[in-house]
């Protein structure tokens, strides 16, 4: 037989029976699916989706993000590890938009994870490489609902990029999680305030060994820093830990946390009301992901843009004018047709 013959290609029910069975292959290959941008790949990932929807929405989805150097990857790891042995069933997931730059894989090609991708309760999945932060944004969300449907009921979105990334998985999220160091007024340079007010718990990382007593005195100056700082969820205070990944000191008390946000999220229906949230503002983006693509797409705007650009350029138009004649043809065009 031979081994390099191109794979048969699945049916819609062996992918959905698949993935609700948690046959890991079948699931690597229904992500594959959805994360492909082939244009004859799109219905069948719809399908598959659409078909295991009833499955999801099952799991605790936590964002977690982080100072360079605060170590998110073994937190992760450990945290994971904690999680599976326990009986729970993991998936790590990553937003990167940046990977399209240094063409580096995310999760160092699960290396860095490498006990956690190997434990049979738990999934660790890199994010897709290249495109921009909507793309993979949205691969990565239908990638937490197949992961959902195949029985994950803890799911981490890991934040690897900058900017807008920490913005775009605090929008797929129940809680957020922020990993950091101690030198608190050095290390709050390396963190927008926008972000810091997304912030559910926060966790001082490698408060281990001599560094303990310097991540007390870093939880305390944080607890004073957020009392200055609305609160995300209504009728939460941020809680302020300290963690050890490497020796495992506060891990337990982690989840402890999150569970206890979970219920707290559950008792005051902000649960229910914050995924509402987030499946509108996703459809909204879905909307104009697939708008702008049609525009640009269209046969007129591809022949006419690049004159209209060279225009703009010379100082010919104003782009204000220029868009607006643009528009104009378009709208005539797709009237007219």
């Amino acid at each position: 037989m031979d081994v390099y013959k191109k794979r048969v290609e699945l049916s819609l029910e062996e992918y959905v029976e698949g993935v609700r069975s948690n046959n890991r292959a079948v699931l690597a290959r229904a992500i594959t699916l959805v994360e492909s941008n082939a244009a004859r790949h799109f219905s069948m990932a719809q399908d598959v989706l659409t078909s295991v929807i009833p499955q999801t929405g099952n799991s605790i989805r936590i964002g977690i993000t982080g100072v360079p150097g605060a170590g998110k990857s073994t937190f992760i790891e450990a945290f994971g590890l904690k999680l599976a042995e326990q009986g729970h069933r993991v998936a790590v997931l990553a937003v990167d938009p940046s990977s399209s730059l240094s063409q580096g894989s995310i999760l160092g090609d699960k290396t860095r994870m490498d006990q956690l991708s190997r434990h049979p309760n738990a999934f660790v999945r890199p994010s897709p490489a290249g495109g921009n932060l909507g793309g993979v944004a949205r691969k990565t969300r239908e990638t937490l609902l197949l992961c959902e449907a195949a029985g994950y009921d803890i799911i981490m979105v890991e934040t690897v990029g900058v900017g807008q990334s920490e913005v775009t998985v605090r929008s797929m999220v129940d809680c957020f999680i922020v990993l950091m160091l101690t030198g608190a007024g050095d290390e709050l340079q390396g963190m927008k305030k926008g972000i810091m007010e997304m912030v559910d718990i926060m966790l001082i990382n490698k408060a281990d060994g001599t560094n303990r007593q310097a991540a007390e005195q870093a939880k305390v100056e944080f607890k004073r820093m957020f009392h200055m700082l609305p609160s995300v969820t209504e009728g939460w205070e941020t809680e302020i830990d300290t963690v050890s990944a490497l020796t495992g000191r506060g891990i337990s008390e982690c989840w402890e946390t999150i569970e206890r946000f979970h219920q707290h999220m559950k008792n005051t229906q902000q649960f229910e009301l914050r995924r509402k949230e987030q499946a509108t503002n996703w459809f909204h983006s879905l909307l104009e992901e697939q708008i702008l693509k049609r525009f640009y797409d269209y046969p007129f705007i591809k022949s006419q843009l690049p004159d209209v650009k060279k225009d703009v350029l010379l100082g010919k138009s104003s782009a204000t004018r220029a868009v607006s004649l643009l528009l104009q043809e378009y709208e005539q065009k797709i009237y007219n047709n």
